[in-house]
Protein backbone atom coordinates (compact mmCIF):
# COMPACT_ATOMS: atom_id res chain seq x y z
CA UNK A 1 0.00 0.00 0.00
CA UNK A 2 1.38 3.50 -1.05
CA UNK A 3 1.73 5.79 2.42
CA UNK A 4 0.74 9.47 1.45
CA UNK A 5 1.56 12.26 3.74
CA UNK A 6 -0.81 15.04 4.45
CA UNK A 7 -1.44 17.45 1.72
CA UNK A 8 0.15 21.07 2.11
CA UNK A 9 -1.03 24.41 2.17
CA UNK A 10 0.46 25.63 -0.97
CA UNK A 11 1.76 22.96 -3.34
CA UNK A 12 -0.48 20.47 -1.77
CA UNK A 13 2.18 18.18 -2.32
CA UNK A 14 1.98 14.15 -1.12
CA UNK A 15 4.69 11.67 -0.69
CA UNK A 16 4.20 8.82 -2.47
CA UNK A 17 6.20 5.52 -2.26
CA UNK A 18 6.09 2.15 -4.72
CA UNK A 19 6.12 -1.12 -4.28
CA UNK A 20 10.18 -1.14 -4.76
CA UNK A 21 10.40 2.06 -2.73
CA UNK A 22 10.85 4.70 -4.96
CA UNK A 23 9.66 8.10 -2.94
CA UNK A 24 7.59 10.67 -5.46
CA UNK A 25 6.40 13.65 -4.52
CA UNK A 26 3.35 14.39 -5.95
CA UNK A 27 0.96 17.69 -6.84
CA UNK A 28 -2.48 16.30 -7.83
CA UNK A 29 -3.85 19.05 -10.24
CA UNK A 30 -6.75 18.92 -12.77
CA UNK A 31 -6.81 22.61 -13.60
CA UNK A 32 -5.68 21.26 -16.96
CA UNK A 33 -5.30 17.42 -18.52
CA UNK A 34 -1.31 17.84 -18.81
CA UNK A 35 0.93 15.84 -16.51
CA UNK A 36 4.82 17.00 -15.58
CA UNK A 37 7.81 14.72 -14.61
CA UNK A 38 10.74 15.63 -13.74
CA UNK A 39 13.63 13.10 -12.20
CA UNK A 40 17.42 13.26 -11.88
CA UNK A 41 19.62 10.44 -11.00
CA UNK A 42 22.23 11.70 -9.00
CA UNK A 43 25.57 11.70 -10.75
CA UNK A 44 26.19 13.24 -14.08
CA UNK A 45 29.03 14.47 -15.16
CA UNK A 46 31.11 14.59 -11.53
CA UNK A 47 30.81 10.72 -12.52
CA UNK A 48 33.00 10.99 -15.80
CA UNK A 49 36.43 8.62 -15.82
CA UNK A 50 39.67 9.67 -16.19
CA UNK A 51 40.11 10.45 -20.12
CA UNK A 52 36.44 9.82 -20.61
CA UNK A 53 35.00 13.47 -20.26
CA UNK A 54 31.59 14.43 -21.62
CA UNK A 55 30.77 10.25 -21.24
CA UNK A 56 27.68 11.80 -19.29
CA UNK A 57 26.49 14.34 -21.49
CA UNK A 58 26.81 11.73 -24.50
CA UNK A 59 24.80 9.33 -22.70
CA UNK A 60 22.33 11.91 -21.50
CA UNK A 61 21.85 13.06 -25.34
CA UNK A 62 21.79 9.35 -26.53
CA UNK A 63 18.84 8.34 -24.21
CA UNK A 64 15.87 8.81 -26.70
CA UNK A 65 17.40 7.80 -29.79
CA UNK A 66 15.96 4.38 -29.69
CA UNK A 67 15.37 2.07 -27.34
CA UNK A 68 13.73 -1.68 -27.52
CA UNK A 69 13.03 -2.55 -30.98
CA UNK A 70 12.28 0.91 -31.68
CA UNK A 71 15.35 2.33 -33.31
CA UNK A 72 15.69 6.36 -33.31
CA UNK A 73 13.71 7.74 -36.04
CA UNK A 74 10.66 5.16 -34.88
CA UNK A 75 11.22 5.87 -31.17
CA UNK A 76 10.78 9.87 -31.98
CA UNK A 77 8.05 9.05 -33.75
CA UNK A 78 6.21 7.47 -31.37
CA UNK A 79 6.74 10.28 -29.04
CA UNK A 80 5.37 12.80 -31.58
CA UNK A 81 2.50 10.94 -32.65
CA UNK A 82 1.02 11.02 -29.01
CA UNK A 83 2.65 14.81 -28.56
CA UNK A 84 5.09 13.37 -26.09
CA UNK A 85 8.24 15.48 -24.71
CA UNK A 86 11.20 13.35 -23.58
CA UNK A 87 14.55 15.00 -22.65
CA UNK A 88 17.77 14.39 -20.89
CA UNK A 89 20.08 16.21 -19.83
CA UNK A 90 23.54 15.92 -17.97
CA UNK A 91 24.82 18.01 -15.32
CA UNK A 92 27.74 17.95 -13.17
CA UNK A 93 26.39 16.23 -10.15
CA UNK A 94 22.91 14.87 -12.06
CA UNK A 95 21.92 13.61 -14.82
CA UNK A 96 18.30 14.77 -15.41
CA UNK A 97 15.20 13.39 -17.25
CA UNK A 98 11.66 15.39 -17.80
CA UNK A 99 8.65 13.94 -19.52
CA UNK A 100 5.22 15.82 -20.29
CA UNK A 101 2.54 14.74 -21.88
CA UNK A 102 -1.25 14.99 -22.44
CA UNK A 103 -3.39 13.15 -18.89
CA UNK A 104 -4.93 11.00 -21.79
CA UNK A 105 -1.59 9.72 -22.84
CA UNK A 106 0.04 9.05 -19.69
CA UNK A 107 0.23 5.45 -20.16
CA UNK A 108 1.98 5.49 -23.35
CA UNK A 109 4.35 8.25 -22.24
CA UNK A 110 5.46 5.83 -19.12
CA UNK A 111 5.55 2.90 -22.08
CA UNK A 112 8.02 4.82 -23.97
CA UNK A 113 10.30 6.45 -21.13
CA UNK A 114 10.31 2.99 -19.39
CA UNK A 115 11.71 1.63 -22.77
CA UNK A 116 14.33 4.21 -22.99
CA UNK A 117 15.70 3.65 -19.13
CA UNK A 118 15.83 0.09 -18.98
CA UNK A 119 16.37 -0.87 -23.02
CA UNK A 120 18.10 2.10 -24.84
CA UNK A 121 19.86 0.83 -27.61
CA UNK A 122 23.08 3.15 -27.98
CA UNK A 123 23.38 2.21 -32.03
CA UNK A 124 26.47 3.30 -33.68
CA UNK A 125 24.99 5.11 -35.90
CA UNK A 126 23.39 7.15 -32.69
CA UNK A 127 26.83 7.40 -31.32
CA UNK A 128 28.45 8.73 -34.16
CA UNK A 129 25.82 11.04 -34.71
CA UNK A 130 24.88 12.68 -31.43
CA UNK A 131 29.36 12.45 -30.85
CA UNK A 132 29.36 14.53 -33.88
CA UNK A 133 26.74 17.37 -32.78
CA UNK A 134 28.29 17.61 -29.33
CA UNK A 135 31.63 18.00 -30.83
CA UNK A 136 30.79 20.61 -33.64
CA UNK A 137 29.26 22.65 -30.23
CA UNK A 138 32.52 22.50 -28.46
CA UNK A 139 34.60 23.51 -31.40
CA UNK A 140 31.95 26.92 -31.32
CA UNK A 141 32.43 27.29 -27.81
CA UNK A 142 36.25 27.61 -28.94
CA UNK A 143 35.43 30.98 -29.91
CA UNK A 144 33.03 31.81 -27.48
CA UNK A 145 34.72 34.17 -24.91
CA UNK A 146 32.05 32.95 -22.11
CA UNK A 147 32.26 28.82 -22.43
CA UNK A 148 36.04 29.93 -22.64
CA UNK A 149 36.05 32.04 -19.47
CA UNK A 150 33.80 29.33 -17.79
CA UNK A 151 35.66 26.40 -18.45
CA UNK A 152 38.86 27.66 -17.47
CA UNK A 153 38.07 29.69 -14.28
CA UNK A 154 36.72 26.02 -13.40
CA UNK A 155 40.16 24.09 -14.20
CA UNK A 156 41.90 26.58 -11.94
CA UNK A 157 38.90 26.48 -9.13
CA UNK A 158 39.22 22.84 -8.87
CA UNK A 159 42.24 21.50 -10.39
CA UNK A 160 42.47 17.76 -10.27
CA UNK A 161 39.18 17.53 -9.20
CA UNK A 162 36.12 16.07 -11.44
CA UNK A 163 34.47 19.50 -10.66
CA UNK A 164 37.60 21.34 -13.00
CA UNK A 165 36.64 19.17 -16.55
CA UNK A 166 34.33 20.61 -18.16
CA UNK A 167 31.36 18.61 -17.90
CA UNK A 168 30.00 19.18 -21.75
CA UNK A 169 33.16 16.86 -22.65
CA UNK A 170 36.72 17.55 -24.38
CA UNK A 171 36.78 17.03 -27.87
CA UNK A 172 39.91 14.77 -27.65
CA UNK A 173 38.26 12.46 -25.08
CA UNK A 174 34.60 12.52 -26.76
CA UNK A 175 36.20 10.76 -29.44
CA UNK A 176 37.60 7.74 -27.57
CA UNK A 177 34.31 6.71 -25.96
CA UNK A 178 33.02 3.33 -27.27
CA UNK A 179 30.04 1.83 -26.99
CA UNK A 180 30.85 0.01 -24.00
CA UNK A 181 31.61 2.67 -22.12
CA UNK A 182 28.48 4.56 -22.93
CA UNK A 183 26.59 1.25 -21.30
CA UNK A 184 28.64 1.28 -18.60
CA UNK A 185 27.71 4.60 -17.53
CA UNK A 186 24.18 3.68 -18.12
CA UNK A 187 24.40 1.09 -15.33
CA UNK A 188 26.51 3.00 -13.15
CA UNK A 189 24.16 5.93 -12.95
CA UNK A 190 20.82 4.34 -13.61
CA UNK A 191 19.65 2.96 -10.44
CA UNK A 192 16.58 3.21 -7.87
CA UNK A 193 18.56 4.56 -4.52
CA UNK A 194 19.78 7.91 -6.67
CA UNK A 195 16.60 8.59 -8.03
CA UNK A 196 14.72 11.83 -7.03
CA UNK A 197 11.21 12.37 -8.62
CA UNK A 198 8.45 14.67 -8.74
CA UNK A 199 5.12 14.83 -10.39
CA UNK A 200 2.36 17.62 -11.19
CA UNK A 201 -0.76 17.08 -13.05
CA UNK A 202 -3.56 15.36 -14.10
CA UNK A 203 -3.03 12.02 -12.39
CA UNK A 204 -4.19 9.97 -9.35
CA UNK A 205 -1.46 8.71 -6.76
CA UNK A 206 -2.44 5.07 -7.18
CA UNK A 207 -2.23 5.61 -10.88
CA UNK A 208 1.08 7.54 -10.74
CA UNK A 209 2.83 5.23 -8.29
CA UNK A 210 2.07 2.06 -10.51
CA UNK A 211 3.15 3.78 -13.76
CA UNK A 212 6.44 4.99 -11.73
CA UNK A 213 7.20 1.47 -10.68
CA UNK A 214 7.01 -0.15 -14.33
CA UNK A 215 8.42 2.78 -15.82
CA UNK A 216 11.43 2.70 -12.88
CA UNK A 217 11.01 -0.35 -10.50
CA UNK A 218 13.17 -2.83 -12.61
CA UNK A 219 15.92 -0.38 -12.82
CA UNK A 220 18.77 -1.85 -10.05
CA UNK A 221 18.20 -0.85 -6.43
CA UNK A 222 21.70 0.59 -5.73
CA UNK A 223 24.36 2.89 -8.25
CA UNK A 224 27.74 2.58 -8.51
CA UNK A 225 29.09 6.18 -7.77
CA UNK A 226 32.97 7.08 -7.26
CA UNK A 227 32.72 9.17 -3.99
CA UNK A 228 33.49 12.54 -4.75
CA UNK A 229 35.66 14.63 -2.25
CA UNK A 230 34.22 17.45 -0.60
CA UNK A 231 36.37 21.13 -2.35
CA UNK A 232 36.60 24.71 -1.43
CA UNK A 233 37.48 27.17 -4.64
CA UNK A 234 41.57 26.69 -4.93
CA UNK A 235 43.94 29.88 -6.73
CA UNK A 236 41.96 32.42 -4.90
CA UNK A 237 44.07 35.67 -5.91
CA UNK A 238 44.93 34.25 -9.56
CA UNK A 239 43.85 36.56 -12.88
CA UNK A 240 44.20 34.86 -16.21
CA UNK A 241 43.72 36.15 -19.54
CA UNK A 242 42.17 34.01 -22.28
CA UNK A 243 43.60 35.98 -25.43
CA UNK A 244 40.33 36.44 -27.70
CA UNK A 245 40.87 38.74 -30.86
CA UNK A 246 37.53 40.20 -30.23
CA UNK A 247 36.10 43.65 -29.40
CA UNK A 248 34.28 42.45 -25.92
CA UNK A 249 35.69 40.91 -23.24
CA UNK A 250 33.80 38.69 -20.53
CA UNK A 251 34.59 38.67 -17.12
CA UNK A 252 33.73 36.28 -14.85
CA UNK A 253 34.66 36.16 -10.89
CA UNK A 254 34.65 33.63 -8.35
CA UNK A 255 35.19 32.86 -4.13
CA UNK A 256 34.63 30.10 -2.35
CA UNK A 257 30.47 30.39 -1.41
CA UNK A 258 28.06 29.17 1.17
CA UNK A 259 26.32 25.70 0.42
CA UNK A 260 22.97 25.75 0.14
CA UNK A 261 21.85 23.76 3.67
CA UNK A 262 23.99 26.09 5.46
CA UNK A 263 22.37 28.25 8.27
CA UNK A 264 24.07 31.45 7.18
CA UNK A 265 22.84 30.04 3.21
CA UNK A 266 19.75 32.48 3.42
CA UNK A 267 21.41 35.48 4.96
CA UNK A 268 23.89 35.19 2.30
CA UNK A 269 21.44 35.10 -0.43
CA UNK A 270 19.36 38.08 0.36
CA UNK A 271 22.95 39.78 0.71
CA UNK A 272 23.62 38.85 -2.62
CA UNK A 273 20.34 39.90 -4.27
CA UNK A 274 20.80 43.52 -3.04
CA UNK A 275 24.83 43.34 -4.49
CA UNK A 276 24.33 41.91 -7.82
CA UNK A 277 21.69 39.24 -7.91
CA UNK A 278 18.58 42.11 -8.15
CA UNK A 279 18.27 42.39 -11.66
CA UNK A 280 17.36 46.23 -12.10
CA UNK A 281 18.00 47.16 -8.27
CA UNK A 282 21.08 45.43 -7.35
CA UNK A 283 24.32 48.29 -6.43
CA UNK A 284 26.48 46.27 -8.99
CA UNK A 285 23.50 46.94 -12.09
CA UNK A 286 23.22 50.69 -10.67
CA UNK A 287 27.29 51.22 -10.46
CA UNK A 288 28.07 49.63 -13.60
CA UNK A 289 25.14 49.89 -15.93
CA UNK A 290 23.51 53.06 -14.76
CA UNK A 291 26.02 55.19 -13.79
CA UNK A 292 28.57 54.66 -15.63
CA UNK A 293 27.36 52.69 -18.32
CA UNK A 294 30.11 50.10 -18.60
CA UNK A 295 28.70 46.87 -19.53
CA UNK A 296 25.24 46.15 -20.62
CA UNK A 297 24.37 43.56 -17.89
CA UNK A 298 26.23 42.67 -14.64
CA UNK A 299 25.14 39.82 -12.23
CA UNK A 300 26.24 38.04 -9.13
CA UNK A 301 25.15 34.81 -7.77
CA UNK A 302 25.48 31.72 -5.00
CA UNK A 303 26.33 28.70 -7.17
CA UNK A 304 25.99 25.39 -5.36
CA UNK A 305 26.92 21.86 -5.80
CA UNK A 306 26.99 18.68 -4.06
CA UNK A 307 30.70 18.99 -2.55
CA UNK A 308 31.25 22.89 -3.56
CA UNK A 309 30.24 25.95 -3.10
CA UNK A 310 31.08 29.30 -5.13
CA UNK A 311 30.15 32.43 -5.18
CA UNK A 312 30.05 34.13 -9.15
CA UNK A 313 30.20 37.58 -10.48
CA UNK A 314 30.01 38.44 -14.01
CA UNK A 315 30.15 40.65 -17.00
CA UNK A 316 30.64 41.25 -20.75
CA UNK A 317 32.02 44.69 -22.11
CA UNK A 318 34.48 46.00 -24.77
CA UNK A 319 37.63 45.63 -24.32
CA UNK A 320 38.95 49.07 -23.43
CA UNK A 321 36.33 49.07 -20.00
CA UNK A 322 37.14 45.46 -18.86
CA UNK A 323 39.75 47.23 -15.78
CA UNK A 324 37.06 49.90 -14.93
CA UNK A 325 34.17 47.31 -14.88
CA UNK A 326 36.37 45.21 -12.48
CA UNK A 327 38.10 47.72 -10.14
CA UNK A 328 34.18 49.13 -9.67
CA UNK A 329 32.88 44.96 -8.92
CA UNK A 330 35.54 44.91 -6.28
CA UNK A 331 34.53 48.10 -4.76
CA UNK A 332 31.48 47.71 -3.90
CA UNK A 333 32.39 43.85 -2.95
CA UNK A 334 34.45 45.65 -0.39
CA UNK A 335 32.12 48.33 0.60
CA UNK A 336 29.20 45.89 1.82
CA UNK A 337 31.62 43.09 3.43
CA UNK A 338 32.79 46.55 5.26
CA UNK A 339 29.92 48.63 5.48
CA UNK A 340 27.05 46.02 4.98
CA UNK A 341 23.75 47.08 3.97
CA UNK A 342 21.27 49.17 4.64
CA UNK A 343 17.48 48.96 6.73
CA UNK A 344 15.99 50.27 3.43
CA UNK A 345 17.89 48.09 1.20
CA UNK A 346 16.66 44.84 3.25
CA UNK A 347 13.24 45.96 4.07
CA UNK A 348 13.18 46.00 -0.09
CA UNK A 349 14.86 42.67 -0.90
CA UNK A 350 13.10 40.93 1.80
CA UNK A 351 9.71 42.23 0.21
CA UNK A 352 11.00 41.30 -3.73
CA UNK A 353 12.30 37.73 -2.40
CA UNK A 354 9.27 36.78 -0.64
CA UNK A 355 6.40 38.59 -3.05
CA UNK A 356 8.11 36.69 -6.12
CA UNK A 357 8.35 33.09 -5.25
CA UNK A 358 5.22 32.70 -6.04
CA UNK A 359 6.12 32.99 -9.79
CA UNK A 360 8.20 30.00 -10.00
CA UNK A 361 5.27 28.00 -9.09
CA UNK A 362 2.79 29.30 -12.21
CA UNK A 363 2.88 26.06 -14.36
CA UNK A 364 2.89 22.78 -13.65
CA UNK A 365 6.40 22.62 -15.27
CA UNK A 366 7.88 24.70 -12.88
CA UNK A 367 6.21 23.54 -9.63
CA UNK A 368 8.00 20.41 -10.68
CA UNK A 369 11.81 21.71 -11.48
CA UNK A 370 10.92 23.63 -7.95
CA UNK A 371 10.02 20.72 -6.00
CA UNK A 372 12.65 18.43 -7.47
CA UNK A 373 15.60 20.82 -6.94
CA UNK A 374 13.84 21.20 -3.21
CA UNK A 375 14.14 17.19 -2.88
CA UNK A 376 17.82 16.77 -4.50
CA UNK A 377 18.77 19.63 -1.83
CA UNK A 378 16.65 17.15 1.02
CA UNK A 379 15.13 20.55 2.03
CA UNK A 380 12.29 18.98 2.80
CA UNK A 381 8.98 18.57 1.03
CA UNK A 382 7.11 21.75 3.11
CA UNK A 383 10.22 23.86 2.33
CA UNK A 384 7.76 25.54 0.15
CA UNK A 385 5.72 26.33 3.19
CA UNK A 386 8.73 27.65 5.34
CA UNK A 387 10.63 29.39 3.10
CA UNK A 388 9.26 32.95 3.10
CA UNK A 389 9.59 32.61 6.78
CA UNK A 390 13.59 32.11 6.04
CA UNK A 391 13.61 35.68 4.59
CA UNK A 392 11.30 36.96 6.65
CA UNK A 393 13.96 35.94 9.63
CA UNK A 394 17.04 37.41 8.24
CA UNK A 395 18.75 40.79 9.84
CA UNK A 396 21.05 43.18 9.19
CA UNK A 397 23.12 41.73 11.53
CA UNK A 398 23.21 37.85 10.07
CA UNK A 399 23.77 39.93 6.57
CA UNK A 400 26.91 41.54 7.72
CA UNK A 401 28.03 37.81 8.99
CA UNK A 402 27.06 36.26 5.91
CA UNK A 403 29.05 38.93 4.21
CA UNK A 404 32.15 38.68 6.14
CA UNK A 405 32.31 35.24 5.57
CA UNK A 406 31.93 35.87 1.74
CA UNK A 407 33.62 38.97 1.43
CA UNK A 408 36.00 39.79 4.48
CA UNK A 409 38.93 38.57 3.47
CA UNK A 410 38.55 38.09 -0.55
CA UNK A 411 40.96 36.93 -2.54
CA UNK A 412 39.02 36.22 -6.12
CA UNK A 413 39.60 34.07 -8.57
CA UNK A 414 39.59 36.31 -11.50
CA UNK A 415 39.45 35.33 -15.30
CA UNK A 416 38.94 37.36 -18.61
CA UNK A 417 38.12 35.90 -21.78
CA UNK A 418 39.12 38.60 -25.01
CA UNK A 419 41.73 41.20 -25.39
CA UNK A 420 41.19 43.84 -22.17
CA UNK A 421 42.96 46.98 -21.83
CA UNK A 422 44.95 47.78 -18.13
CA UNK A 423 44.75 44.36 -16.61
Amino acid sequence: MNAVTPALKTTRAQSIRTPSGIEIWHVEDYTVPVLSVEFAFLGGAAQDPAGKCGLANLLASLMDEGAGALVSQDFQEALEEKAIELSFDAGRDRLDGSLRTLADNAERAFELMALALQMPRFDADAIDRVRAQIISGLKRDESDPGSRARDRLNALAYPGHSYGRAADGVIAELTSITREDVVAQHAKLFARENLRIVAVGAVSPEMLARLVEQAFGPLPKAPTLVPITPITMQNGGTREIIDLDIPQSTLYLALPGIARKDPMHMSAMVLNHILGGGSFTSRLWTEVREKRGLAYSVWSALAGRAQSALYFAGTATSNERVAESLEVILHEITQIARDGATAEELDKAKRYLMGSYALRFDTSRKIANQLLELAIEELGIDYIDRRNAEVAAVTLDSMRAAGTRLFGDAKPLIVVAGRPQGL
